[in-house]
């Protein structure tokens, strides 16, 4: 009886054997592909919404009433400085510069007799060949002929200029807008309707934007703290970036600043002049303004993918030196580029931060670094070998 429950004893303790479970293969390090911290020097921009002015808009009024003649320019082009715009009929003030001349010749012809009488008269009363009286009256009708003349010539010189304001031309080169009057019609210069058009220069042209008290208070810290430096003399470039995107060819430069902030928006106005010799901005658009020329030192730029958001803020994750990983908390800052991010802290020069093969990572647990990329592929590798066994 005994002999016969060794065995079966044997099979039990063999089948009690079997039935415990193989201990799980360890699951190896997950390939990632890390990013060693370099602090470098990078440019510092501040972008703005802006909006373009004319840097010379002049409306264009009548001098002088009268009957509009003539509209001499293309309604919307291009006009030049000097160019003819509008001409009145000038056929009364060349009637009334006519009458000037006349009277001017008649008031000089007076002077000519009343110097000649004096001249007569002075040397005769001298002798006390005439009274003083006569002398007198020859001395005043000189001075009044005199007068007259200046009076005449006056009169002459605002015929003259009253002639060349009925021909209207443009103080400056720029684009003219349409004409709020038309050929015949009666032109009053003390009335309001006495503007005819207006012209605006487009070569150069203003671009101007608001900065708020809140981004003057961060740019003057980030100054005083040497985390951004400013050129000398505050030399700063814009660049233009149209609404679809587009850049605009030529930079500008900064060449007003409000010294005071506005009580309604509390910001205060900066403007910049750009070049603009094809006349692709005209006023009132709406463009991305980009203020270049400070720079950031010993600043720390990441991919924006190796940055982790959650509900405690910002973090990476960061290869330690005995090859596990930690994470990191951040505080980052403005965007760098496309892909880039800036660290202002948690980060520092030699440390190693994952960029790709995040998902697969564990923190404390040991990675492997591999060559930028590859950790994904060894990802997509693995998992298609998965599938494969399935």
């Amino acid at each position: 009886m005994r002999a016969f429950c060794l065995p079966v004893l044997l099979v039990m303790a063999l089948l009690a054997g079997c039935s415990k479970e193989a201990p799980a293969p360890q699951r190896p390090p997950p390939p990632v592909s890390v990013l060693e911290v370099k602090p470098q020097t990078i440019p510092f921009v501040s972008t703005f919404v802006a909006q373009t002015e004319s840097s010379q808009q002049v409306d264009i009024l009548a001098r002088v009433s009268g009957f509009l003649e003539r509209i001499a320019y293309r309604e919307g082009e291009v006009v030049k400085q000097g160019q003819m715009l509008f001409e009145l009929d000038r056929k009364p003030f060349q009637a009334q510069l006519d009458a000037a001349k006349g009277s001017l010749a008649a008031q000089q012809a007076r002077l000519n007799t009343a110097r000649a009488t004096l001249d007569r008269v002075t040397p005769l009363a001298a002798q006390n060949a005439v009274s003083q009286s006569d002398l007198d009256r020859a001395q005043g009708e000189f001075e009044a002929a005199t007068a007259a003349v200046y009076t005449a010539q006056a009169k002459l010189t605002e015929a003259e200029l009253n002639l060349g304001y009925a021909t209207i031309r443009s103080p400056v080169t720029g684009v003219a807008s349409r004409a709020t009057v038309r050929q015949g019609t009666y032109v009053n210069s003390l009335s309001p309707e006495s503007k005819l058009t207006y012209v605006a220069a487009l070569d150069p042209i203003w671009v101007n934007f608001s900065v708020s008290q809140n981004q003057m208070a961060r740019m003057r810290e980030l100054t005083q703290k040497g985390i951004v430096v400013t050129p000398k003399g505050e030399d700063l470039e814009v660049e233009l970036t149209l609404p679809d995107g587009t850049p605009h060819p030529h930079k500008g430069r900064i060449s007003f600043a409000d010294p005071s902030f506005s009580q309604d928006t509390g910001t205060f106005l900066v403007r910049a002049v750009i070049p603009n010799p094809k006349r692709e901005l005209r006023p009132g658009m709406f463009v991305n303004a980009a203020v270049r020329g400070a720079v950031r030192p010993n600043a720390i730029v990441v991919p924006q993918l190796a940055v982790q958001q959650g509900p405690n803020g910002h973090s990476v994750y960061v290869v330690k030196d005995d090859g596990t990983a930690e994470v990191r908390p951040v505080v980052v800052g403005d965007y760098y580029g496309d892909k880039g991010i800036v660290v202002v802290s948690g980060l520092h020069g030699g440390d190693r931060v994952i960029t790709d093969g995040v998902l697969k990572v564990v923190p404390g647990q040991p990675v492997k670094v591999v060559e930028p990329g590859a950790g994904d592929a060894a990802a997509r590798a693995a998992k298609a070998g998965g599938a494969a066994k399935q």
